[in-house]
């Protein structure tokens, strides 16, 4: 859009270390599902980013699991207005014990709790990963410099 003042493709960018270290210090995020029905269903949760998948947690119930069961598209996003990171990309319930265990030691560690596998238990809990395909960021002081896009196969 002529006169918008975004910079010229390729400047300003920022690098992808700035957003894997937002993401990973992140304390809530905000994760948008679809419904069945192609409604929008956005909801606060707890999510650690381990570098190359984030993962969240929420019981079967919940409307987030069965919307990503049902194969909803899934974008999360950090909880900082001023510099915003937005994931998209497919999640899955996973019930392997090993992930499981990735996933709580991970949790544990990055919220201060002691969780034991029980918290886990894939016939109560839904425990997400989300593997990434796009990625946004930028800083709300630059934004006409700063959007940057990163994209993963």
């Amino acid at each position: 859009m002529p006169g918008y003042g975004i910079a010229p493709a390729g400047q300003g960018l920022l690098p992808w270390s700035w957003a894997d270290e937002r993401l990973r210090a992140s304390h809530d995020f905000w994760l948008a599902t679809v419904t069945p029905a192609g409604r929008p269903h956005l909801m606060p949760v707890w999510a650690v980013w381990t570098g190359e998948v984030m993962w969240f947690s929420s019981s079967l119930r919940s409307v987030k699991a069965r919307n990503v069961a049902a194969g909803s598209a899934v974008s999360i996003a950090t909880d900082d207005p001023y510099e915003p990171v937005v994931v998209e990309g497919t999640a899955e319930v996973v019930t392997d014990p090993a992930a499981l265990r990735e996933f709580l030691d991970a949790m544990n560690a990055k919220y201060r709790t002691s969780y034991e596998e029980d918290f886990l238990e894939p016939a109560a809990n839904a425990s997400m990963r989300l593997r990434p395909e796009k990625v946004i960021g930028l800083r709300e002081k630059d934004f006409t410099n700063t959007p940057t896009r990163w994209t993963f196969p």
